[in-house]
């Protein structure tokens, strides 16, 4: 299988000079006149193609089904693509998650698909593919069977650029045989600089990466800058160079040729039903490009037709998960949230109501990167700073509730700030608790025996164990939905499904009227609906062609009023008062929980946290409003809640 696959050649051509000045935020970059354009002989630029991966995580919000995958594998791989980005990032969680399909499964599967093509993932380094540090036990295990599963390429990052965090998980794809690509998380702010990425890459090499990725996830890198940062890494590093840009600002295409002018010698793209907007430079476009030039990348553009045809029928059928950022969004510019958690902010917020305030959150978000040290916006950083804005502007006052997670960053336990961090901020988050100086993981005590006795009996491989460790309440409900053979994805709009096979997945029962309600007519369809739980059903309804959710009693009883949830004693669960009085405790947003930290009759006071509530992929702890005894908590571990529900009563 391994003669197949084109080699990656570490290039021979005379290095560059670098270029006479140094981008930092106050320098001016040189022109046009100084470009040097002229090739190393025989150079061709090597295509990844991320379809699979990043593509449709930024435009679908990740929700695209290995169903969809496997019909084109065999033309994917026949390409002649370097490489195929095909899992990692926020694949493993949505797999779990919303999908419920076993990732480990997926990758297998893409596996034995395509046996000619490297397979990449991206791996957040001591993250993983989760958003907290893991112990290095759970991580050289995840790496070692994520190799023997199917990956060839690791591309390994860490969203501070903290290099300490890269190192272990380096170390350990080296000794599975399989190849590294350590990534310089790019960003635009007063503390970064090329000189800065150009010693994190001298790093890098040291640490025996086999290539090196300059990943500009919000697509902030500027043609110029591009062209002078690859000309300055390819003047102080002899492993070849690798570009990953989004979409979002519409500069990616101009910074990728102004990249493969400096030096460039790999480049990621996507193929183009699935490029633009928040994702990636179109494959076809840019291969096109490059023909009959001395940067030629060797595809035929014929061998794309079957698969753009295929993705363009694809992407219809997730059409529910597009986000509204569509096209070219300057606003990235000031916000600098990548094109992934830009499409999961505008689902989430969709969740919490709340997307006509979309505006307000990317207005908080460089407030609060500034407050942060300016990390660079991606996983898991960007939630973490996405997550914080949102509370923020969604409760009404700056940092009235902090996230686990914002706490965690100002104890140091993601890694060093990039730069100074704003003290007052921190305090609030902290208190008295001091920050920690060394490695992160170097606290953590190993973690995948300690789990062994949480496990549910159906988690019965190291595979199923590793997403235990990751993601222990998701994968305990699919590991349950497992064993009851109630593997049911999250429904599928019934305008994107397809043929009579999905309708009857759905249990599809069309009804239609029109409602006029002062004058005005609505036009009402109940489309579609979900699995039951807990004695209620999920149905979607559209009003003039907008689709909403709703959790009802069953369809012929939609029409007569049934009310939104039973009250005690007629067989469901009671329904919670709505908040009156200061010690009424309600979550600050829609969610669920995860824990609840006290018990009734325990004395409180202002302040201490009660529960916490998992919200947009973030934990929060939820405080208490005044100084008292708890005497009723209303809501349980899994609970899914509302703002407008008191969950512990006070008094």
């Amino acid at each position: 299988m391994a003669n197949k696959r084109p080699a990656a050649k570490k290039t021979t051509s005379k290095k560059r000079a670098a270029a006479p000045l140094v981008k930092t935020s106050k320098t001016k970059q040189p022109g046009p006149p100084e470009l040097a354009i002229e090739p190393a002989a025989g150079k061709r630029i090597l295509i990844t193609d991320v379809a699979l991966r990043d593509g449709h995580q930024s435009l679908l919000a990740t929700r695209m089904r290995t169903e969809d995958m496997l019909p084109i594998a065999q033309k994917l791989d026949a390409v002649g693509y370097w490489s195929l980005e095909v899992w990692g990032g926020a694949t493993f969680d949505t797999c779990l998650r919303f999908l419920k399909e076993d990732p480990w499964e997926r990758l297998r599967a893409l596996r034995a698909a395509m046996p000619n093509t490297r397979l990449q993932m991206l791996l957040r380094g001591q993250n993983l593919v989760g958003y907290r540090h893991y112990a290095d036990d759970v991580l050289e295990k995840f790496i070692e069977r994520s190799a023997a599963n199917g990956i060839d390429v690791f591309r390994i990052f860490d969203a501070l650029n903290d290099v300490r965090n890269l190192d272990r998980a380096v170390r350990e794809v080296k000794a599975c045989g399989k190849h590294v690509e350590a990534a310089i998380s790019y960003t635009v702010s007063p503390v970064h600089s090329i000189d800065r990425f150009v010693d994190m890459a001298k790093q890098l090499e040291d640490l025996g990466t086999d290539t090196l990725c300059v990943k500009d996830m919000a697509g902030l890198l500027a043609p110029l800058d591009a062209y002078h940062l690859i000309r300055r890494l390819k003047a102080a590093v002899k492993v070849p160079i690798h570009l990953h840009t989004h979409y979002t600002s519409g500069m990616a295409s101009m910074a990728s040729l102004m990249a493969i002018l400096g030096g460039l010698d790999m480049l990621d793209t996507s193929i183009s039903p699935l490029a633009g907007g928040t994702s990636h430079p179109p494959t076809e476009t840019l291969v096109a490009s490059l023909r009959e030039t001395p940067y030629d990348t060797g595809l035929d553009l014929r061998a794309f037709q079957p698969i753009t045809e295929h993705f363009r029928d694809v992407r219809r059928k997730y059409r529910q998960f597009e986000s509204d950022f569509t096209g070219v969004d300057a606003e990235i510019l000031t916000s600098q949230i990548p094109g992934g958690m830009l499409s999961n902010l505008a689902a989430q917020l969709t969740e919490q109501n709340a997307l006509d305030r979309m505006k307000e959150v990317l207005d908080e978000v460089p407030r609060v990167r500034k407050e942060m040290g300016y990390p660079p916006l991606v996983t898991p950083t960007s939630q973490i700073v996405g997550t914080q804005a949102t509370l923020n502007v969604l409760t009404g006052e700056r940092y009235k509730v902090i996230t686990t997670e914002t706490k965690n960053y100002f104890l140091g336990l993601y890694g060093r700030a990039p730069g100074p961090v704003d003290n007052d901020v921190m305090s609030r988050a902290i208190g008295s608790e001091e920050p920690i100086k060394t490695r992160p993981a170097d606290r953590l005590e190993p973690e995948l025996d300690t789990i062994k006795k949480d496990l549910p009996p159906s988690a019965t491989t190291l595979e199923d164990q590793l997403s235990f460790a990751l993601f222990p309440a998701i994968a305990r409900d699919f590991f349950e939905a497992r064993e009851k053979g109630d593997l049911m994805p999250e429904p599928l709009a019934p305008s994107a499904a397809r043929g009579p096979a999905v309708a009857h997945e759905l249990h599809l029962a069309p009804v239609e009227f029109n409602v006029t309600v002062h004058g005005e007519t609505y036009h009402v369809k109940v489309s579609g609906s979900g699995r039951k739980t807990d004695g209620r059903k999920p149905y979607y309804i559209r009003v003039n062609d907008k689709l909403e959710e709703v959790s009802l009693e069953p369809i012929q009883e939609v029409l007569a009023g049934v009310p939104e949830a039973k009250e005690s004693g007629t067989g469901g669960k009671p329904k919670r008062p709505k908040p009156s009085k200061p010690g009424d405790v309600a979550p600050p947003m829609p969610g669920r929980v995860v824990k609840i930290l006290v018990a009734k009759d325990a004395r409180v006071k202002t302040g201490d946290p009660l529960l916490i509530i998992e919200a947009m992929k973030m934990e929060s702890r939820v405080p208490a409003p005044i100084d008292g005894t708890v005497v009723a908590i209303l809501a349980a571990e899994g609970d899914n809640v509302k703002t407008d529900e008191t969950l512990i009563q006070l008094e």
